[in-house]
């Protein structure tokens, strides 16, 4: 991972978020709406940025609930990581995240990448095929691993999808189909290895959990740190 052009330009570590009207506490779940007062009291982490993590196991539902929670924060910009991951490289992304995204953002620009075509298995080149990242207050960034050490120093909060992996991988294939097991094999033994080394439910300000009446979220392991 290349480092910031100065030590200035690298964030602090946050706190986890204070006590606030409506947040959660404990072991009692709230609605993810209650987290938006929350998350946007919450300290600029990267830049002018609040940046905000939404890990999980695959097929835990990360899209979904990023989808949604931006959608309670007014439209806030969703950074999804599979699109600076790839074949060859499930989770070592992190430097192109940190030039192309983390870098921008920490001096109040828009971030610019071009995301990887899984179809085509390729970063295309063909103009007009990037995407744009403004720097509003809050961002969320999604995927397997957004809450990974090297990226902490750069978040504002961790939010872990609560679901077992192999309920999450069972989930995933039963989505993706037979035509894609061969993938799922691949990925699931990369997935084991990198939270092996590299856990992110202990960080986790934050837990969701999905069920019948819609996602529901509580204080996670760091809530209170």
């Amino acid at each position: 991972m290349r480092s910031p052009a100065s030590a200035s330009d690298v964030p602090r570590s946050r706190a986890a978020p204070g006590a606030a009207s409506g947040e959660p506490s404990g072991d009692r779940p709230v609605a993810p709406a209650a987290l938006v007062p929350v998350l946007r009291a919450l300290p600029p982490s990267c830049g002018p940025v609040r940046l905000v993590a939404v890990d999980g196991h695959a097929g835990s539902g990360k899209t979904t609930f990023a989808a949604s929670l931006a959608g309670e924060l007014g439209g806030a910009p969703v950074l999804h990581l599979d699109d600076l991951a790839s074949h060859d490289a499930f989770f070592d992304w992190t430097g192109r995240l940190t030039d192309q995204v983390l870098t921008p953002l920490a001096h109040g620009r828009t971030a610019r990448y071009a995301p990887y075509d899984w179809n085509r298995a390729a970063f295309p080149h063909e103009p007009g095929a990037t995407k744009t990242l403004p720097p509003a207050p809050v961002v969320l960034v999604e995927g397997v691993g957004a809450g990974r050490r090297a990226l902490r120093p750069w978040l504002a909060c961790v939010l872990w999808m609560d679901m077992a992996a192999r309920d999450a991988w069972r989930r995933g294939r039963e989505r993706d189909g037979e035509d894609l097991a061969e993938f799922w094999e691949r990925w699931t033994r990369a997935e084991t290895a990198h939270f092996a080394e590299d856990p992110s439910h202990s960080s986790a300000n934050y837990l969701v959990r999905q069920g019948e009446l819609g996602f529901q979220v509580r204080k996670g392991p760091a809530g209170d740190r």
